[in-house]
């Protein structure tokens, strides 16, 4: 997930588990992954530096798996606002909000989205005003409603991290992509070769240094291999190589959580969707997590807005 505004990073690299981010070192989507998109939430109650009260601006990424359903991660559902307001708040379990909208454009149409420096630190509700308008007046933005896996607010984010947003209008024209089958990625890590490659999606940044990042908001895909999965965390998440300097390989960074993780290159099956990195968030390197989308509670999460696995 990435903070729509640019803000130069600052302070120390730190090594932890961090909400992912965008494709660097990989190449231009070419039109290959057309039911791949750009999604642009409003988090009513994470606080964004430039103004005084909360709410804040995020781009992450998703893929279409039927006329009115994409998925994403968890994180980039779960707190999205209603109407500008939380709903988290009153004991509110953080989904059905509407400030979620989703562009399948191979360049997301962001030109014009009103800047945070056009307003003054208590207009906040203005800049949503404004932001919410620009993107339900476009012809490429589809607005929809979020919902997070039910457990992803009860314990760590790279357990439950997988989102659904369902849309206010269905899209038929770019096709869709399709939710791998319970296991599919154990059963690939046993029986697939280890040089075998996936493919990651996304719109995030195509380059991030700890004081100068570049590129975002263009659908890119990079070429990664599975290291390892995690059976000791509910086989919840594997981990891939994540920018590794191989020819026509890249990773994630700042923009492609939600992002999907494909079977292979010439595959549309999703066995993971971008969660989080092991390593310096400033560059965007080290290890890409995926959480695994093949899981009975995932599957069962999905199948209830009618997603059905492949085969």
């Amino acid at each position: 997930m990435r903070k729509l505004s640019v803000v130069l990073a600052t302070g120390a690299i730190v090594w932890s588990a961090i909400p992912a981010n965008a494709i660097v070192n990989g190449q231009a989507d070419g039109g290959e992954h057309p039911y791949v998109g750009e999604i642009m939430q409003f988090a009513a109650d994470f606080v964004d530096p430039a103004f005084d009260d909360p709410g804040a601006w995020f781009v992450c990424t998703g893929t279409l798996v039927s006329p009115t359903v994409v998925i994403t991660a968890g994180h980039c559902t779960f707190g999205v606002g209603l109407d500008g307001e939380s709903t988290t708040a009153g004991g509110g379990d953080g989904s059905g909000g509407n400030d979620i909208w989703i562009d399948f454009s191979e360049a997301a149409h962001v030109a014009g989205f009103p800047a945070s420096e056009d307003y003054e630190r208590d207009e906040n509700h203005e800049a949503y005003e404004d932001r919410r308008d620009f993107l339900n007046d476009s012809a490429f933005w589809i607005r929809g409603a979020a919902y997070a896996h039910p457990e992803f607010a009860s314990g760590p984010f790279i357990l439950h991290d997988l989102g659904v947003v369902v849309l206010d209008t269905p899209v038929t024209t770019v096709g869709f992509g399709e939710v791998s089958p319970e296991g599919h990625l154990t059963d690939a890590y046993a029986h697939t070769p280890r040089d075998h490659v996936f493919e990651l999606v996304g719109y995030g940044l195509e380059e991030s240094r700890p004081f100068f990042s570049a590129g975002g908001h263009t659908r890119r895909k990079a070429q990664i291999k599975l290291n390892s999965l995690n059976p000791g965390a509910q086989d919840a998440f594997a981990f891939f190589s994540n920018n590794n300097g191989a020819a026509h390989q890249g990773g994630a960074c700042q923009g492609d959580s939600g992002g999907p993780i494909f079977d292979s290159t010439d595959s549309n099956m999703v066995v993971a969707v971008q969660s989080f990195s092991l390593g310096p968030r400033a560059t965007c390197s080290g290890i890409a997590g995926g959480y695994r989308v093949d899981g009975e509670d995932d599957l069962a999460f999905v199948a209830e807005f009618g997603i059905a696995p492949a085969g």
